[in-house]
């Protein structure tokens, strides 16, 4: 599964192939748009700009749920597909998706009983894809399954259930998956044109490979454009004319060890100061805690946390907490931007946190077709959508989705979570093989973190990763367990990867200063 395999069908196909779907972008939808168009049997191609989720898919809370808080909207629609989805997707990769159990501990005494009828509600909608029943707890059973939650005032609580799971870890798997299925998938290849024919319909793309330092032409009949926060600049190729779709967001996550919870319980608070919600999430035995709704004027490929987010974050953990976190205490700070589909009327009143998350379809008078919004949770579903329109509107013969029930790349029930390499689902067996052929891959890669030399040899063979930062950062998650040590792994990686890669001291250097600097913006100074 190398890169330089299938950049190089495509450079040879060039013009002289005609791909069904052409899909720009290599995070969560558009990798689910190449598995259902690839397993529908249509010749697909997926292009991406940097590393498969380099952006928001790598950023999330690492939840697979329903959104409590938009059923507190009255989006009760969104609220129902997505805990469908839930259950597909926890069905589909188990390896990656699990049960986790949430509790909203109670400080007033109206809170129980709103809260558990809010939640029971919540399980009904789930239906038979229901993961848990939700109930209400006394202060002493609160106490008894998170230790280190705040005490003074509590009354009570409520436990419910929903879906949590390692976000680019899915999107590798996804990207296997649509690879499996027949697709080509290239990541280092961005669009920098629309091709069009006669009639001025868009007919393929113009492609810079970021390696190799060239271009190439591809033809298409159905090009897609899921390219997340950076989707109005594809709609700005077709159509220079068109209004901005998206609104950018910035959400901010801090990781801490798992001692200030010390519990595989999740803590949720319904309603913070700013009006969102805040999790505690455990998480490859860290917390992850956040988030943040702040406006930003622009979309980047690393987004940096504003001291405010950090601050508002910790201040508000600190008040449900016992042990209060404080910024020495934070292994990581993370950044994600949200592609938020703005309303087209009064956009620019509207606050990013009032604005929908369901997903927003369109396709140009060009042809092109463009999905944007939604969340990890409904990628699937986004996918099918999205098909459905392009085959509809450029007139493919039909095929059906087989996505709902296609098992995931890795797929391996009943994994054990406490060997890291649970992850990797059945892929484990064969990095197993690997560290027992020779010692020096059963190395670890820092004595903080469980990483071994065989995770990153095997991220470069088969899981097409082509710098530190994307092993560092998406392959194993060293840099959200632990920014600093993984400043201190780079180097290792960067000489296992360079004799993986055949390149040579220059290339070692230049990627070790590259993903120092990088990595900088995810410590706290």
């Amino acid at each position: 599964m190398e890169r330089k395999h299938y950049i190089n069908q495509l450079r040879e196909s060039n013009t002289s192939v005609e791909w069904d779907f052409i899909v720009i972008g290599g995070g969560a939808t558009g990798l689910g748009i190449a598995v259902d168009a690839a397993s529908r049997g249509y010749k697909t191609v997926l292009l991406e700009q940097a590393d498969f989720a380099k952006a928001t898919s790598s950023r999330s809370t690492k939840l697979v749920h329903g959104g409590v808080r938009y059923l507190q909207k009255g989006d009760v629609a969104l609220v129902r597909e997505a805990l469908h989805e839930r259950g597909h997707l926890s069905r589909n990769a188990p390896h990656l998706v699990k049960n986790q159990r949430f509790i909203i501990g109670n400080y007033q005494w109206w809170e129980k009983p709103f809260y558990t009828l809010g939640l029971i509600f919540y399980d009904v909608l789930a239906g038979k894809m229901g993961l848990g029943h939700s109930l209400p707890m006394s202060k002493r059973e609160v106490i008894r399954h998170i230790p280190q939650i705040e005490q003074k005032n509590l009354r009570g609580g409520v436990v419910y259930h929903d879906g949590q799971f390692d976000d680019s870890r899915l999107a590798i798997n996804l990207m296997q998956t649509a690879i499996e299925q027949g697709a080509v998938v290239v990541n280092y290849a961005g669009v920098v044109g629309l091709l069009r024919d006669q009639t001025n319909k868009i007919a393929g793309v113009s492609v810079e490979d970021k390696i190799a330092g060239n271009t190439f032409e591809l033809r298409g009949k159905c090009i897609i454009n899921a390219t997340g926060i950076f989707v109005d600049e594809i709609i700005k190729m077709d159509n220079p004319e068109e209004k901005p779709l998206v609104r950018p967001s910035q959400g901010v996550h801090v990781v801490v060890d798992k001692s200030f919870l010390d519990s595989d319980d999740a803590i949720m608070v319904p309603k913070t100061s700013d009006g969102r919600v805040m999790f505690g999430v455990p998480w490859h035995n860290r917390v992850i805690l956040g988030t943040t709704d702040t406006p930003v004027s622009e979309f980047v490929l690393e987004p940096k946390a504003l001291e405010e987010e950090v601050d508002f974050i910790l201040e508000t953990a600190g008040r449900y907490l016992a042990k209060k976190p404080q910024r020495k205490d934070v292994l990581c700070v993370f950044a994600g931007l949200r592609p938020l589909a703005a309303p087209r009327k009064h956009a620019e009143e509207a606050k990013t946190k009032e604005i929908s998350r369901s997903h927003k379809l369109l396709a140009s008078d060009s042809g092109l077709i463009t999905i944007t919004g939604g969340k990890w949770t409904t990628y699937r579903v986004m996918a099918e959508e999205t098909v459905n329109l392009a085959i509809k509107t450029r007139g493919l013969p039909h095929r059906p989705c087989t996505t709902r029930n296609l098992k995931i790349h890795g797929y391996r029930e009943n994994p054990d979570r406490n060997n890291h390499l649970y992850i990797y689902g059945n892929d484990q067996d064969a990095i197993r093989q690997l560290q027992e052929s020779n010692p020096e891959n059963a190395r670890k890669l820092h004595p903080k973190l469980d990483y071994t030399v065989a995770e990153v040899v095997w991220a470069v063979q088969k899981e097409m990763a082509c710098t530190i930062d994307d092993v560092l950062a998406r392959r194993v998650r060293a840099l959200y367990m632990d920014a600093r040590a993984s400043i201190e792994m780079a180097p290792t990686v960067a000489s296992i990867m360079a004799k993986e890669l055949g390149k040579d001291q220059t290339w070692e250097e230049e990627q070790i200063r590259e993903y120092s600097s990088l990595a900088k913006n995810y410590c706290l100074s």
